[in-house]
Formats: C-alpha cells, sequence, structure tokens
C-alpha cells in the first residue's frame, strides 16, 4: 500500500513477484545478452524482430537447446557467408535464453509519499524482450495521452515507470501494471492512497524544512546555488563559461553531490562542445566553440540525499561577422533524417540572418570521416531544408555542412552534423551503437519454401522535387525467412510498372526514390521475395505528384510585448494556422523610427511567448514574428504596438515610502499664514516623490497640542504657505513625503515659529539650494529667491563658502558684485575638497539674511562623465547632445535653459531621448537663443552638464561649411583633356555646384558630381590662351556652403598649355591613318611584305613575315583538362582570313558540343570532351590555301600510351595565358620563387601582339613545384599576379577491401602525376588589374 499527500506527484512501478502472479512462470532467471545480438536480424529460421525500444534479457539453469535445421536450396548472400557459421552457434543459445516469460530483476518496497515531493522512484525490469509493460488504474487501462500533463510514462534502461502528476483524492485506487511476450505474462500491483496536505517537516537542530527524505546516514542537506552566472551573449566561434558557486549544508568531508547541467531540458554530456568541471564547491560549463545551436535555456542541476536545486539562465549566440559583407548566417541543427547504402538525406534549419538579401538556397557539403576534404553536393543552390546525398561508399561513415547564398556571397559553414554511415538500416541494426527501439522476438516453425505475402500499409511518408520516401510494413504471415523487397512505380493514368531497384533487392522497408520528373504524377507499388521466390505486388498508394507538398507556414499574428525589466521585453503572439512540421519561430525588434530589424534569437523557439533580452533601456521598440519550417520562412507578422523598455515593476527594484524630509524653516510670516520651506529625503524609495503634506500644531507655554493637517492634496513644491494661524500664537511644523509606494513617516518637529508679520526693510533668506555639474575644479550653484522680499524688490544676490570643516571665520564670498541670476558657478576650487555654500539677497535696503547651509559636496569629477556637445549637420540644424553612463530605470533627461525648465511645448527647441541619449534641436535658431543649456539627468548621483552659446558661438554656428578632403585641382588627361576636380568629406544628392571663372558664372549646377565619393569634376577639351585666371567651384548643399579656387597664370597656365596641346597632338599622331589591304590568301601570296607610312616629319616602316616557314606553328601537343583531352599549338601569325581545318583519320572534322575547337591569342587548340576509345587515332591542323595545294600541315598521334596518359590525367604540358594591356607598352617578366626566369625548351615565355603574355611547361615534372609570378611594368607603375603551380603523386587507391594505399605507393610500377595551378595571396579571381588611366594591367584569360 502506497501513501501520497494531496497535490503532489506519484510515480508507481511494479512490486509483486512474477511466481506470485503467474503460479506458472518459471522461477528467477538471470543471464545477459551479449550486447551485438540485442539488434542483430538472425539469418536462420523461425525468428522475426521489430525494433521499437530497448530491453534487457537474460536466463539462468540449463534448458534445452535448440540447433537450427539446415534448409537445402535457401541461398544466402555473398557478403555473410564468412558469418554464417558463427551465426548459427549463437542463434541456437540466444533461442535458449529468449525461450521464457518476462519477469522483474527490482523488487518495490512499500514507503509513504508525502505531498511535496516530486516523484519517488521504485523501480521494475522487464525481461527477454516484452511487449511494452501496460499500466491500468482499477483494472482500467491508462491512456497517457488523453491526459498528458496528468500521467507521465517512461521506459529507459528497461525501467519502466508512471509518474501521476498533482496528485488529488481521485487518484486513490489500485494500479497494475503487465509484461507479456509469446511466453506468457506477469503483473504487479500498488495501491495508491491520497492523504490531504501536510505541513512541512522542520529539522530540531536548525529548524530549516526539509528539502526532501533523510538519507541513510540521517542527515539533511541544505543547498544554495549563489554567484550565478546571468543572461549571457556570445557569438559564433567564441568561447563562454558559465559557472555557480554551490553551498551545501552541513559540508561533509568526501562527500559529491550529483552535478548536472541542461540546455532546453536536454541533459548536456562531456564532449569536445561542453567541457564541464566541479571543483567542490563551484560547478562550470565551458562552451569551447560557440555555434547557434548552443543558444538556449541552461539550467544547473545539483542533486544530494535530500533533494535538488536548480539554477537557470538563458544563453544567446550571435551570429559571425559574415566572410562577405551582407552574406547570410549560417544554418544550424544540421543532421541525418534518414540513411540508407546509396544516400542519406541531410536537414538543417534556416537562419534568422538573411544579410539583408533574401536567401536563393543553400549549398551541403560532405567529408568522409577520417579525412579533411569538403566535397560540394549540389551545384545549384536548393531552397527546401531537406537534401538526399547520393554517390556514397557504402560502409563509410560521413560527416555533413550546410551554407547559404544569397546574392552577396555565401555564409560560413554550419556545425558538422554527427557522423553517420552510408548502409543499409538492418546491417546497422547489427553493428552500430544502441538503437532506440522496441525488439519484439518471435519463435516459430519455419515455413519452408513459402513465397511472402503483401507488404501492408504502403504510403509516401515524404515527398519534395527532388526526392520521395515510401514505407510499409512487412507482410502478416510468421516464419518467413530472408524477406526482402521490390519497389515498383508507374506514371499515373498508365499501367505501365517499372522495377525500380532492379538489381539488388532492399531489406529495409523503407525506401527513398530519386530522379523522379517534377510535375508528374506517380503512383508506387512493393512487392516480398525470398529464396522461395517473388510474392504479389501491395495495394499501389494514390497518385503522387512529385514537388515540394510542404508549404512554407503562414504569418504569426497579434504580436503584444510586455515590458519585463530594463533590458528585455517579454514577446507572445499567435500561432501561424495550419502549419505543418513547424520548426519554430523567429523574433526581431526595432528601435522605432530606425527601420533596423535585429535578430532576437538565432535559435528558433517553438513556443508563442519568448523573454527578448538586451535591449537598450528607455528605447522603444516594435516586435515583429516569422515561422519557419523545411519550405522555408514564413512572411513576417504585422509590427507590434511600441513598448518602452522599462521594468514592469519599480524599475526592477521594490519600491518603499520615502525617508522623512528635514531642514524646516521660514521663509514668510504675516498675522495668519507662515510660508515654510524644507529640504527633500535623502533616501526617497526608489521612485520619484509625488508631492508632500504639511501638519503643524500650537505649543502653547512649552506644552504642545494636537497635529493638524495643512493641505488635503499633496503639494510638489518644497515650499508651502500654512494658513489659518492665529497672531502671535507659535507653531511647530512637521512634513510627510509621498511617492507610489506610500506616505513616508513625518519628519521630526521644526523649531518653534512665532507668528507675527515681519516689518524689516531687508529681504528674507534664500532657499532650496542645489548643486550642479560637480567636477574637480568646479560646480555650480543654484537657489531660490526669498519669498519675503521686504521693503523693496530683490535686486541681487551674494554667494558665500567655505571648505565643509573649516571654522566660521573661514566664510568668504564667491562674488564680490551682487549678481541678478539664481545660479552661479564657482570656479578654481581645489580637488577632492568638500565645500558648503549660503547665499544672502539684497535689495535697496540691505543685504538681508542668509539661506541655511547647503549640503557639503566634494569636488571631483565622476567616472563617465560626459559633457554636452553642440552639432551642425549638413542642412545647418544646430543640435546640443547629452549622454549619460549612469541611467537607471526611472532616469529622465530635464533640459533647462538659464536652470529653468524648457517648456517643449511652447520652446524653441525639440527634445528627442533614444536610451541613454538626449538631443536638444533648434526649431529656428538665431540670437534669442543664446544663453546657458543645461541637462540634468533624475535618479542618479547628479549626473548633469552645460554649454553655453554666446552671441559669437551663435554666429559661428550659423555660417556652416561643407568641409573638404582636398581643394580644387587640375590634372591632365589622354587627348590633352584638363579635368579640375575637388573631393568634398560628405556631399547629399541635393548638392549643387557653380563654376566661375574670374567672378563670373560659367555653369550654375551642371557640374560632374558623385554623391558616394563626394567627387565634384569638370572636363576642358584643351586650354585656349583666354583660358588664364583664376578657377572656382561654388558649392551649397542645403545650409551648407564653401567654395574653393584655383589661380593658373603666367608661367604656370602656359606650361600646362603646352603640355594639353602637346599630348593632343601625340595622341592623333599615333591614331594616324589606317590603311587595309585584304584579299584572298593563296600559296602564292607567300612571300614577306612590307609597309612605309612618312611624310615630312620623317618615315616608319613595319614588315609581315607570310612564309612557309617551318617554326610558323609549334607541333600539336596533347593535354588533359577537367572537360576530357585537348590537342593544341602556338602560331607565329594568325589572322581570321586564315583557314584552318581539324581532321581526324585524314577527314575534316564534323564539330558538336562534344567536339569543339578555338583560338586563346596564338593558341590554336581542339577540345574532345568525355573521350572514348573510338577517339583515339590521327589528328591533324591544316592551314589551308585557297589555291587548292595545301598548307602547313600538324599531326600528332592520340593512343597507345599517349592516350592513356591524357585519359587519367596526366598533364604533359601546362599553359597559362594572361592578357596585357597598357600605355606605353609594358615591360613582362616572369618569376620562379622571386627569380626571374628566361625562356628556354622546358619553360616557353611569349608576349605576342603587346596584349597575350604566355608561360608554358612543356614536360610537367616534380621541380616545376613552386610560386610563380608575373610583373607586368611600364612609366605609370607596376602590376603584379601570381600563383602556385603543384606537381605531386596522388594516392592510389586500392581494391575494394584492401582499404587505401599509403601515400606515395606505385600502382603497376606507374608514378602518377597532376598538376594544379591556383590564384593566390593579391590575386583575386586570379588577376590583378589596375584602372588607372595609362597605367599597366594584367588579368588571367
Amino acid at each position: 500500500m502506497r501513501h501520497v499527500r494531496h497535490g503532489g506527484t506519484c510515480e508507481k512501478l511494479s512490486n509483486a513477484n512474477p511466481a506470485e502472479q503467474n503460479p506458472q512462470a518459471p522461477a528467477s532467471m538471470s543471464a545477459s545478452v551479449p550486447f551485438y545480438r540485442k539488434h542483430q536480424r538472425s539469418y536462420d529460421r523461425g525468428y522475426r524482430y521489430q525494433l521499437a525500444g530497448r530491453y534487457s534479457a537474460g536466463t539462468s539453469g540449463a534448458h534445452e537447446r535448440r540447433q537450427p535445421v539446415a534448409r537445402p536450396g535457401i541461398h544466402h548472400q555473398a557478403s555473410l557467408t564468412h558469418r554464417v557459421g558463427e551465426a548459427v552457434r549463437e542463434a541456437a543459445l540466444y533461442r535458449q535464453r529468449l525461450a521464457r516469460p518476462p519477469s522483474r530483476l527490482v523488487r518495490d518496497t512499500q514507503h509513504p509519499a508525502d505531498f511535496h515531493r516530486h516523484s519517488f522512484e521504485p523501480s521494475e525490469i522487464s525481461k527477454f524482450f516484452p511487449l511494452p509493460p501496460a499500466r491500468y488504474k482499477n483494472n482500467v487501462a491508462i491512456d497517457p495521452l488523453a491526459k498528458a500533463s496528468k500521467y507521465k510514462i517512461e521506459s529507459k534502461y528497461s525501467v519502466h515507470s508512471l509518474e501521476i502528476n498533482s496528485c488529488d483524492f481521485e487518484d486513490t485506487a489500485q494500479y497494475r501494471v503487465s509484461a507479456m511476450n509469446v511466453k506468457g505474462e506477469v503483473s504487479a500491483f500498488a495501491s495508491i492512497v491520497v492523504k490531504s496536505k501536510s505541513r512541512p517537516k522542520t529539522s530540531l537542530l536548525t529548524g530549516f524544512p526539509l528539502d526532501g527524505p533523510v538519507s541513510e546516514y540521517g542527515i539533511t542537506f541544505q543547498t544554495h546555488i549563489v554567484d550565478n552566472f546571468g543572461v549571457s551573449f556570445g557569438r559564433e566561434g567564441e568561447t563562454l563559461s558559465l559557472g555557480c558557486t554551490v553551498i551545501i549544508y552541513p559540508a561533509l568531508h568526501r562527500y559529491q553531490p550529483e552535478v548536472q547541467w541542461y540546455r532546453d531540458g536536454v541533459l548536456l554530456s562531456p564532449s569536445k562542445w561542453n567541457h564541464m568541471h566541479w571543483s567542490g564547491d563551484r560547478a562550470t560549463l565551458t562552451l569551447t566553440h560557440l555555434n547557434k545551436e548552443d543558444e538556449g535555456l541552461y539550467t544547473l542541476r545539483v542533486t544530494t540525499k535530500s533533494g535538488y536545486k536548480t539554477y537557470s539562465a538563458y544563453v544567446f549566440v550571435r551570429d559571425a561577422d559574415a566572410e562577405v559583407e551582407g552574406a547570410p548566417g549560417a544554418p544550424l541543427d544540421v543532421c541525418c533524417l534518414d540513411a540508407n547504402k546509396d544516400y542519406i538525406i541531410v536537414s538543417w534549419k534556416q537562419p534568422a540572418v538573411d544579410g539583408g538579401n533574401s536567401i536563393l538556397g543553400y549549398f551541403v557539403d560532405r567529408c568522409e570521416v577520417g579525412t579533411t576534404h569538403w566535397i560540394q553536393c549540389n551545384d545549384t543552390p536548393i531552397k527546401f531544408a531537406r537534401f538526399p546525398v547520393t554517390g556514397l561508399v557504402e560502409g563509410r561513415s560521413y560527416i555533413f555542412r550546410v551554407r547559404a547564398v544569397n546574392k552577396s556571397g555565401i555564409s560560413r559553414p554550419s556545425r558538422v552534423s554527427e557522423p553517420v554511415a552510408a548502409m543499409d538500416p538492418a546491417d546497422r541494426a547489427r553493428t552500430s551503437a544502441p538503437w532506440t527501439g522496441q525488439i519484439i522476438v518471435t519463435e516459430e516453425e519455419p515455413a519452408e519454401g513459402i513465397v511472402p505475402g503483401r507488404p501492408r500499409e504502403l504510403q509516401v511518408t515524404e515527398a519534395t522535387k527532388n526526392y520521395l520516401v515510401l514505407s510499409w510494413k512487412p507482410p502478416g504471415e510468421k516464419g518467413l525467412e530472408g524477406v526482402m523487397y521490390y519497389v515498383e512505380k508507374c506514371v499515373s493514368g498508365t499501367d505501365s510498372w517499372q522495377r525500380v531497384n532492379t538489381e539488388i533487392p532492399v531489406r529495409s522497408p523503407r525506401f527513398a526514390l530519386f530522379d523522379l520528373a517534377e510535375g508528374k504524377s506517380y503512383c508506387f507499388r512493393v512487392r516480398c521475395c525470398n529464396a522461395a521466390g517473388v510474392g504479389e505486388p501491395s495495394d499501389p498508394t494514390e497518385a503522387t505528384t512529385v514537388g515540394d507538398k510542404l508549404d512554407t507556414p503562414s504569418a504569426p499574428s497579434k504580436v503584444v510585448p510586455t515590458r519585463n525589466t530594463d533590458t528585455s521585453v517579454v514577446v507572445s503572439w499567435e500561432a501561424s494556422h495550419d502549419a505543418k512540421e513547424l520548426v519554430g519561430y523567429y523574433i526581431e525588434a526595432s528601435i522605432v523610427g530606425s527601420n533596423t530589424w535585429e535578430p532576437c534569437n538565432n535559435k528558433p523557439v517553438n513556443v508563442t511567448r519568448f523573454i527578448c533580452h538586451g535591449l537598450t533601456t528607455g528605447e522603444k521598440y516594435v516586435f515583429r514574428v516569422r515561422a519557419v519550417n523545411a519550405a522555408g520562412l514564413s512572411q513576417f507578422s504585422p509590427e507590434s504596438e511600441p513598448v518602452e523598455v522599462k521594468a514592469a515593476i519599480g524599475g526592477g527594484i521594490p519600491h518603499a515610502s520615502p525617508a522623512p524630509p528635514y531642514g524646516i524653516s521660514v521663509l514668510e510670516c504675516v498675522r495668519d499664514s507662515m510660508v515654510l520651506a524644507w529640504k527633500q529625503p535623502a533616501f526617497i524609495g526608489g521612485a520619484d516623490i509625488t508631492g508632500y503634506f504639511v501638519d503643524y500644531r500650537e505649543v502653547v507655554d512649552g506644552v504642545e497640542g494636537k497635529w493638524h493637517e495643512a493641505n488635503i492634496k499633496a503639494i510638489s513644491e518644497r515650499a508651502y504657505r500654512v494658513t489659518d494661524l492665529k497672531e502671535n500664537r507659535k507653531y511647530q511644523f512637521q512634513v510627510r513625503a509621498a511617492n507610489i509606494a506610500g506616505v513616508g513617516i513625518p519628519s521630526l518637529p521644526s523649531d518653534t515659529f512665532l507668528c507675527e508679520e515681519w516689518t524689516i526693510a531687508v529681504p528674507g533668506p534664500p532657499h532650496d539650494l542645489e548643486l550642479r555639474e560637480v567636477r574637480g575644479d568646479s560646480m555650480v550653484l543654484l537657489w531660490k529667491a526669498p519669498v519675503y522680499q521686504g521693503r523693496d524688490p530683490v535686486n541681487g544676490f551674494y554667494v558665500d563658502m567655505k571648505e565643509a570643516e573649516a571654522p566660521e571665520e573661514a566664510w568668504r564670498g564667491v562674488n564680490t558684485k551682487a549678481t541678478g541670476n539664481t545660479f552661479i558657478k564657482v570656479k578654481n576650487l581645489k580637488e577632492q575638497e568638500s565645500y558648503v555654500f549660503r547665499v544672502r539677497a539684497q535689495n535697496q535696503a540691505g543685504v538681508g539674511k542668509s539661506s541655511d547651509i547647503s549640503e557639503p559636496v566634494q569636488a571631483v569629477t565622476k567616472p563617465g562623465t560626459k559633457e554636452i556637445s553642440v552639432d551642425v549637420d549638413d542642412d545647418g540644424v544646430i543640435s546640443l547632445n547629452f549622454e549619460c553612463a549612469n541611467m537607471t530605470p526611472d532616469s529622465k533627461f530635464v533640459w533647462s535653459k538659464n536652470y529653468e525648465d524648457v517648456d517643449e511645448s511652447a520652446s524653441r527647441l525639440t527634445v528627442e531621448t533614444k536610451g541613454n541619449k538626449s538631443k536638444a534641436t533648434f526649431n529656428s535658431p538665431g540670437e534669442e537663443d543664446t544663453g546657458i543649456y543645461s541637462c540634468l539627468v533624475t535618479h542618479t548621483d547628479g549626473d548633469s552638464s552645460s554649454y553655453t552659446i554666446s552671441p559669437e558661438e551663435m554666429k559661428r554656428l550659423l555660417e556652416i561649411t561643407i568641409p573638404l578632403k582636398s581643394g580644387l585641382a587640375v590634372e591632365m588627361l589622354e587627348k590633352g583633356k584638363v579635368r579640375f576636380w575637388l573631393q568634398a568629406e560628405q556631399i547629399s544628392p541635393n548638392a549643387k555646384v557653380d563654376y566661375v571663372f574670374n567672378d563670373n558664372v560659367v555653369t550654375q549646377g551642371e557640374m560632374n558630381i558623385d554623391k558616394n565619393t563626394g567627387v565634384v569634376e569638370m572636363t576642358m577639351e584643351s586650354l585656349m590662351p583666354e583660358d588664364e585666371g583664376t578657377f572656382t567651384f561654388q558649392m551649397k548643399d542645403g545650409k551648407a556652403t564653401n567654395q574653393s579656387s584655383l589661380v593658373l597664370i603666367g608661367d604656370v597656365f602656359k606650361d600646362l598649355q603646352k603640355e594639353s596641346e602637346f599630348q593632343r597632338k601625340e595622341w592623333f599622331r599615333k591614331q594616324g591613318d589606317t590603311y587595309t589591304l585584304s584579299s584572298q590568301i593563296s600559296k602564292k601570296d607567300a612571300g614577306v611584305y612590307e609597309t612605309v607610312l612618312k611624310d615630312d616629319r620623317g618615315k616608319d616602316t613595319s614588315k609581315l613575315n607570310l612564309t612557309d616557314q617551318p617554326n610558323s606553328s609549334t607541333p600539336l601537343k596533347i593535354t588533359s583538362t577537367d572537360q576530357g583531352i585537348r590537342l593544341y599549338t602556338f602560331v607565329s601569325y594568325y589572322n581570321d582570313l586564315l583557314p584552318v581545318t581539324w581532321h581526324y583519320k585524314d577527314s575534316p572534322i564534323a564539330f558538336s558540343e562534344r567536339l569543339k575547337s578555338g583560338v586563346v591569342g596564338d593558341q590554336l587548340w581542339l577540345q574532345i570532351s568525355e573521350p572514348t576509345e573510338k577517339d583515339m587515332g590521327k589528328y591533324a591542323i591544316e592551314f589551308n590555301i585557297n589555291d587548292g595545294k595545301g598548307g602547313l600541315r600538324r599531326t600528332v598521334e592520340l593512343s597507345g600510351q599517349a592516350y592513356e596518359d591524357a585519359l587519367e590525367g596526366k598533364v604533359s604540358a601546362l599553359n597559362l595565358t594572361c592578357n596585357i594591356s597598357g600605355e606605353p607598352l609594358p615591360q613582362v617578366t616572369w618569376l620562379k620563387n622571386d627569380k626571374e626566369l628566361t625562356s628556354n625548351e622546358h619553360c616557353i615565355l611569349r608576349f605576342e601582339s603587346g596584349k597575350f603574355a604566355s608561360f608554358t611547361i612543356t614536360a610537367v615534372s616534380t621541380v616545376d613545384t613552386g610560386k610563380y609570378s608575373i610583373l607586368v611594368k611600364n612609366k605609370y607603375g607596376t602590376e603584379r599576379a601570381e600563383f602556385t603551380v603543384s606537381v605531386f603523386i596522388p594516392e592510389d587507391v586500392a581494391p575494394s577491401g584492401d582499404g587505401p594505399s599509403p601515400p606515395g605507393t606505385q600502382r603497376d610500377g606507374e608514378e602518377e602525376e597532376k598538376t594544379e595551378a591556383e590564384a593566390q595571396g593579391r590575386v583575386p579571381q586570379g588577376g590583378a588589374q589596375s584602372t588607372s588611366s595609362g597605367r599597366a594591367r594584367a588579368a588571367w584569360a
């Protein structure tokens, strides 16, 4: 019998002896099944295994050994032959061990359960691979899905438990658990009685509540987790440590609690990503290399004999900086959904950051375990977040990663997946780690020679445009051995069935189909087969159209933000409707008016409520949400209403009522009233004071009367006139302060004041002294004028000061002449010294009584102190800016002019506050806006600053200019053109520039202006004598102006004019006249042609050799390319008018997509793509002559060793060509390992037509490995391009099963060499270019 307190949690398991429940069950049995046999599918007769769970099994005692009977005519697969003998021997012993009913290994013990226990764990272990245990309440089966929050059923490591949450009286019942297999059934019973709640027990020693049941030592441990980690932020690639100090009382020597770490409720294990450490009093988790998969809620759980304590906080992981600006973030959670011997289906989650452009798709990369060579699996990006990877080697293990791509570039790769083997699931069950599944074993006489029946429940479980997955159940007949399957398909509407797996049937009841035509409809069916034959087909599936069946989810809605803390907001939303296979949601936040969205989470959350951390206090944010599944991301939800980031209750701290005010004094007295003043409480309770309440009482002959309320409504000022008093009576006063938490206690009673009318001629005392802008050498004192003016109005004030600890005679005046202001800046203070101040008012009658002394203030500049700065933007808008580093949730910026608060509604200022920054902008600045502007931040330790705008300063601010990077300059261009230009630091699209020559406006706003660079330019075709003078560019951008001038007169102008004229004539001279002589070329036209060009300045000649010279073209050579085989030759002269014919076996070649010819520079080539043995033979290139007598002919034999070398990728020659341009013609130099190369038979260097520089290695060998460079140089500069040539011997792959050969081994006595050339270093995309006019340029061809 069990007892459970009402409201607790009960976990009930079997406690009955199997022999007592089932008298026919055998006695206790115990033995263990070999681990690798738990999931092995037997190949002898009479067994059927179904994988779905994991159990222990065992037996004891001598039992009948059943030997398998060999069946003639059964054919086993060749790959299993070497394991048959061992399998047969083990099967017999295994069958003997399994032929027992289930039993329990652990007996349940009786003990009561208290209501405040979370759970208790008696246990049962079902054995011999039974069906899942069934649980009953009063003989009625318990359905955990019907009441998911009530019942929790778990089966782990052969321990099966039932947990009942929130127990109440209805849970009082008899519970039964039953387990069975083909040999029998065993049950256990337990009775649960739920009692009413009881008070928690307390310790007699400490008086603390007991945390749980007393341990076997009779000690109750008190566990406290302190020095906690908070919400943490990291970036991909960084290392992050989380730690807590754990205090366990009493501290026992060598007692070790159980310390566990969880992420999102999943227990973490030590790995290369997670390092865990327990020092005895501190638990630490180190995330060695952050990825977005590491984002989540981290929980530390410390378990002792008396219970457990937990602490949790969220960790956010931001994307690492993109390698390419604008590229998306990396995908995450890459895993393998399905694996077979010829494919693995990889899935991932889309990133939250798309880089500002929509993601076009994803690239999947694979890497064989044990290597570092990554291979891209798809040629074009795929949008669906699942992809079937094919072309795998059966039995090998692979890891995968995914990269996202948008129009800006490719993201960083994701974290790699866990390794997965490309093998049949049935083979994996025999060879891999424990399989999470249930194994049901049945034994019966095998049916010999029976063809299996139809597969059952065939269905399409997954369909995309790239692949389709079928699954089914085996036929219902038992005793069938070695059942495998054939899959067939047909186009919908036809009856033409085609077998998909024609060669080898599959053993797993799951199959993926690829290469189906998108948009077509198909039907599918499956046949069983074994040694006896092929069975009848299953019922066909419904017609399935190939395409992505999964749609992107609909947008979430009703996003509601709620204030949480001063840096976080709770965001909730309504889930996407009809979303299929939903992965989760991404939340984004934006500061109101910024139009910039930032992700709040980088890992999808599958809830509809999320706390967004890391926000700026005081800012207003809007939020939006979108859903994600494998098909993609939904549209964004509508934006939420704005919410200010501020603590929901009390700014994150509890409020209290204020302390009492103090320093009550009388400012004025008449016959029946008195004006009182007091000082603000030192402690305001964490919230603004909303008002004050004043009480008074009469004092007669030293006896105090009752207190009376002077005001019913709270007053906001610290001065108040108390009325209805009686003349010549004495009174005392007290004041109470109030805030949102309530009214504080009253102040101490004031001194006793006589209510009589003041008649003195001088003013009363000033009051409410306040010190601001405290710095190391100065501070500002403010006060309020006296209420009692005296006989005449107040016309000035005197301020006195002294050191706080100095005697009375140390008082000295700050100002020798009375000031008419109610503020003064006290300068020349001694740093770290404390000062006090007092103020006296004067009128024509004299100087009145001094004010109360201020509180002592130390002259020191506090850390983080900021000053007000003035800014003028491009439009001439003047603003004052102040930043506070010590903001609290309740802080506010208060702007004032001449220390009087600014009324924004009637002010000439517009104040805007964002976070810890505030800006005061002048609406229409003018002379009336001069003065002292100050800003005070409330709820800080006096953070404040001021800025004085004098009339001179205002005039300077109004005269804004456009800043220039460089003034007006002149530059000579080709053709003798003259360019005038300047560059501004920044210029808006609305800027205008006028060209002024000698004070005359020539053009208005027609200049060439580059808004991005700020360059303004004007070009003149040439300089004439009348162009001598002053050139000026006048700029205007909004209210900002500027101008720059250049004086070109005298010798400076004449030299520039001569240079312009010379460059213009030189350009036309070089262009000259073009003479063309064109005709059909024949053999008789061979010879040397000479052109002579002359005029009065002289003559020039040029020769062209068109003789049939043997060296006019190089011998025809063979090389290997990625597409196949290439034949090529270099010619000395080539013109489009010169016909060229390629021959194969003395017949002209008919070109096609597979056979192509072309010309690159002076190289003529023939490309043979996908060569076969039919392409072997004699090839020739002929330069044709129209007279029909033939011309120059080059031949090569593509056969034998030459063909094999080219086919196997052996490179006999390497050629790289670079396009060169420049004026003057550049000099070309080739370098190897920074040493100049010279042309020879092995390394041929060419520079043809002043355009093409080629580099050819005729016979590549390992000595050619090195770093090569091309250097092009003329008088304007030098360009350099670099590349690396690597000649290496690849690893030879041995025959299947023997494993790879070690590096450097030879196969068949041959050494295979391959050449790899790649651009590295400073050569983007394999080239170097210069865009400056007239400079040398080089680019890879």
